[in-house]
């Protein structure tokens, strides 16, 4: 009887924070590729451009002047998903018509004055500056909110407008549907085993290093996750236990500043190219929930590129993935060892050494 192979053979992997399953068939990364082929970014992007709205100095669609910022900068979103006030929809007593209240704040976080950096390029000391600004706001929006989401669209096949080094942070009256079921899973982990889960996870991913940890440092670990389900997704985490962004210490920023430069550099040069994602920050919820015990929760960052063969083949998750389930063309281990085979210097930057 043949012998399994992961690198090789179709099979399922369980994603315990999201009680679900990924399709893992490594052998179709063979198949040639006939589809979609994006336009490969352009870079040319200049430093200050007076029709961007997020350039210092620029009038936004609202009318407001943006001031002449020298490092981050935050304004409410012009055109928000969610208002603080409003009505509410009516109740419904029928199971199949349901609505619920839906309030909060939308902001737009400028990381740097000049359009053509991003957060790779970007000197330690200023992204240190870009984290302290997101553990601010997950305080200040998280003291009437339930949850606080900062995230970062990067690159236009991810759907970003504003070539300008930027993020947004949603923050709902609600709990939104991935972290409600992270509240839970974690919540029933813990209860089962004893402790956190991913701080059982990384524990055991630790200990297999050579398999899907990518970087270390003192105070942080960067990895592909064994239930990813985009092709390079990663997960950084904290070594020690730590619920929320606003919990780290001065260490623990200053090491993930740069921890964010290396991995982000590793990214840019898996294509040589600004390399797309969707990423952000995972914690325990806010709002009243700071009240109660969120001790089963780990904070941790998700990193979603599409990008899959090349910097002008991307993933779709159409289809099977909209229909069926998740599923990806290779293995997690595969993706880690591509990553960890790339330099550490950035590839715009390879003159200079």
């Amino acid at each position: 009887m043949e012998k399994f192979s992961a690198s090789e053979h179709p099979h399922l992997r369980y994603n315990p924070l999201r009680d679900d399953w990924v399709v893992v068939s490594p052998h179709r990364a063979k198949r040639p590729w006939q589809g979609q082929v994006e336009k490969k970014a352009v870079e040319d992007v200049p430093r200050h451009d007076p029709k961007n709205p997020l350039c210092p100095g620029v009038t936004r669609p609202s009318g407001q002047v943006n001031p002449d910022y020298k490092n981050t900068f935050i304004f409410d979103n012009d055109f928000p998903a969610l208002l603080p006030g409003g009505p509410d929809p009516p109740k419904s007593d029928d199971p199949l018509f349901q609505a619920a209240p839906a309030h909060g704040n939308c902001r737009v976080i400028c990381f740097h004055p000049w359009s053509d950096l991003t957060l790779p390029l970007m000197e330690v000391a200023d992204i240190r500056i870009v984290i302290d600004t997101w553990a601010n706001e997950m305080v200040n929006l998280g003291k009437v909110n339930t949850w606080v989401q900062i995230f970062e669209n990067r690159g236009a096949v991810m759907g970003c407008s504003n070539p300008h080094p930027h993020c947004q942070v949603w923050a709902s009256s609600f709990l939104p549907n991935e972290p409600s079921v992270k509240h839970r899973t974690q919540k029933d982990f813990k209860e089962k085993y004893g402790k956190p889960m991913l701080v059982d996870y990384l524990e055991k991913e630790l200990a297999k290093k050579d398999e899907r940890v990518l970087l270390e440092s003192a105070h942080w670990v960067w990895l592909v996750p064994y239930w990813a389900t985009w092709p390079f997704e990663t997960m950084l985490l904290p070594r020690r236990h730590v619920l929320r962004l606003q919990d780290l210490t001065d260490d623990e920023k200053n090491d993930l500043a740069q921890m964010m430069k290396n991995l982000l550099t590793i990214y840019d040069n898996l294509f040589e190219v600004s390399f797309p994602y969707s990423m952000g920050w995972h914690g325990a919820p806010t709002g009243t929930y700071l009240e109660e015990d969120c001790s089963h929760w780990q904070l941790h960052a998700l990193f979603y590129p599409p990008l899959l063969r090349s910097a002008t083949v991307k993933k779709f998750m159409v289809g099977y993935e909209m229909l069926a389930s998740s599923q990806r063309d290779m293995t997690a281990e595969q993706a880690a060892d591509r990553l960890k085979a790339l330099p550490r210097v950035h590839y715009k930057h390879k003159s200079d050494q």
